[in-house]
């Protein structure tokens, strides 16, 4: 596709170019690591989207831009997201220097935005409908991916040494389902619901706990703290959740600020994201 064309289908006339002020960039997913891509996004000056379902089942709500769809706004480290009805609201949210949060689980927003960008980052470990097609750059965070099949660039969700590495060719590492240990708790860290149910908590994210200490119920049964800390993330009050679902984080270094700070897999997924960006589409971007 020529230069212009892209402009012409992005609804730029800036002469060939694409100013990254001017950048749409959709992201689907506004959950923890989501909204570490688009708050890094934001700040390098990209116009972001971010689509979600209609409940979303985020546990670190401190720093997730889903919130907005509850609350109507959601603020993280500064950068400001707000729910979008339509399209028309859309616009108005970005005249505000703001991040548009729109109810979209089909992404079918793609089709009146035209994104120069598609980022897939609901970390679902499978592909939900996101093409190849979808933009000129479409990128894949985690498992459920396939580089040069259904996304030009995978990026590595998995920590290590290898996290945030831009995969262009094949598949991320598969999901293991073991927490990164936090001074040596991995599985001890989540709270899991014990059936299915409503979920419900008398506690706060942010307030500490001991061990053995009642942090929610589902459908009467407790949910208890397996080690003592700081409650990092709680799923809404009321959500209906699954057994073995994951429902709360314990964090053992008791430190408040990290339950509303992005948090270091985040930065870095946020950082591979523009990276790829940057590599893939310089010829199109000027500052």
């Amino acid at each position: 596709m020529e230069k212009t064309d892209i402009a012409k289908n992005n609804s730029f006339n800036i002469r060939g170019n694409i100013n990254i002020a001017d950048t749409v960039v959709l992201i689907r997913g506004a959950g923890e690591q989501a909204s570490g891509i688009a708050h890094c996004l934001f700040r390098a000056g990209f116009k972001i989207c971010l689509t979600e379902i209609a409940k979303p089942l985020a546990v670190r709500r401190g720093v997730s831009f889903c919130e907005a769809i509850y609350e109507g706004e959601k603020d993280v480290e500064g950068a400001k997201a707000r729910l979008a009805k339509n399209r028309e609201e859309i616009d108005l949210i970005w005249g505000k220097k703001e991040i548009p949060v729109f109810v979209d689980p089909q992404n079918q927003i793609k089709n009146f935005l035209r994104p120069l960008v598609v980022i897939d980052a609901t970390l679902a470990k499978i592909n939900q409908g996101t093409s190849i097609t979808d933009a000129h750059l479409v990128i894949g965070m985690g498992p459920g991916f396939t580089a040069g099949m259904d996304v030009h660039i995978v990026v590595e969700t998995q920590r290590g040494p290898n996290l945030g590495r831009l995969i262009i060719d094949g598949e991320a590492e598969p999901n293991t389902g073991v927490p990164q240990p936090v001074h040596g708790f991995g599985r001890e860290r989540v709270l899991r619901s014990p059936c299915d149910g409503a979920f419900n908590s008398t506690r706060n994210i942010g307030e500490t706990v001991s061990a053995g200490d009642i942090v929610a119920e589902v459908a009467g049964e407790s949910v208890s703290a397996l080690i003592p800390g700081t409650v990092r993330g709680l799923i809404r009050n009321g959500t209906y959740v699954t057994k073995n679902l994951k429902v709360g984080d314990i964090d053992p270094r008791g430190d408040y600020l990290s339950c509303f700070t992005i948090s270091d897999k985040a930065r870095a997924l946020g950082g591979a994201a523009l990276e790829a960006i940057l590599w893939k589409l310089p010829s199109y971007m000027v500052q």
